[in-house]
């Protein structure tokens, strides 16, 4: 029997996960404050450059101190209008700062979700093989969870000549932490892609990463989505799971790892209804999610609801004890 072949499309919701994990009893305040959705990173980012002088002739005709809006689309617009470049640079500088601001390293020891999803992969590779994880995030939370589990430095695939011994990290926006890194054995400085719509995935490394992206896509039997609404904002990775469907001849089964409507259907399916194998959170893999908190935003944590009820459905308990992050989930 062959291996079920896994990707991942880490979201922002990702490492929203882990702050909300970090807290004890997270309140709405909390999560206004330290959320990484971008509800919540984009109220904080227009309360700092309404503070500013740069963005005070915008304010009254396109922002209010009260009201919710997508940032990215936002800053998309003053692009494709022609504003200020500073004004554009400045909106996403604070965009940057907000994300650091956040995952401060106080909060980042007690992270341990992604170190736990790696430790759940390296018991059950005899059942699934992990082919790569697609990750929209700028942090590098989930690239430190790699290293410290994996033993090894990510696969960025950088270059055409991407290692198939272990397994992918497309970073598709980039990295902030991409100052220097070795391609072909020289240092060099990759320049994020900066959030906004309009994104070029043409030049090097970007294009290596997206074809490297599409070839995992070909390939895999299920790609699991965490923390991530594949909003039209993202209009290139929508395409590329669209080709990929196209290359396959047949559907990839798309798994749901977010919170559950209590009512309807979750946001993707209902967007995205022409992928056909869209599995929703409480219907992975028939019933694995029992929690009943995967409907409820204020107290649930997909990301670790699903991490418990994969670990208890694919090992024992004795193992489970011994793993050293895994078994914070349970």
């Amino acid at each position: 029997m062959s291996l079920k072949k896994i990707v991942y499309l880490f979201g922002a919701g990702a490492t929203h996960a882990e702050i909300i994990n970090s807290e004890s009893s997270p309140d709405e305040t909390f999560r206004e404050n330290y959320g990484l959705l971008i509800a919540s990173v984009s109220k904080r980012v227009i309360k700092r450059a309404q503070r500013q002088a740069w963005f005070k002739k915008h304010e009254e005709i396109f922002a209010s101190a009260k009201g919710e809006f997508n940032i990215e689309l936002f800053i998309s617009l003053f692009e494709i209008n022609e504003m200020p470049d500073y004004t554009i640079s400045s909106l996403k500088k604070l965009v940057q700062e907000d994300i650091k601001r956040v995952l401060s390293n106080n909060r980042r020891q007690k992270f341990y979700l992604h170190k736990a999803f790696f430790e759940l992969h390296n018991k059950i590779e005899d059942r699934e093989k992990l082919l790569g994880i697609i990750s929209l995030n700028y942090d590098n939370i989930i690239d430190e969870a790699y290293e410290k589990i994996l033993g090894s430095k990510p696969n960025y695939c950088l270059t055409s000549e991407a290692a198939d011994d272990k397994p992918s990290l497309l970073k598709l926006h980039g990295s902030f932490n991409w100052n220097r890194i070795t391609i072909y054995e020289k240092r060099k400085k990759i320049s994020i892609i900066p959030i906004g719509i309009n994104k070029n995935y043409l030049a090097p490394p970007y294009n290596f990463i997206w074809g490297r992206a599409y070839e995992l896509l070909v390939k895999c039997d299920v790609l699991r989505i965490v923390g991530c609404s594949l909003n039209q904002n993202d209009i290139g990775l929508i395409d590329l799971l669209f080709k990929a469907h196209r290359e396959r001849g047949k559907s990839i089964e798309i798994q749901i790892i977010d919170f559950q409507p209590p009512n309807g259907h979750h946001q993707i399916k209902r967007n995205y209804g022409f992928f056909p194998s869209i599995v929703e959170p409480n219907k992975i893999e028939e019933t694995l999610i029992a929690d009943e908190t995967i409907s409820n935003c204020d107290v649930g944590n997909p990301f670790k609801i699903w991490l418990k009820a994969k670990a208890e459905k694919m090992l024992q308990a004795s193992e489970i004890n011994n793993t050293k992050y895994l078994k914070k989930c349970l």
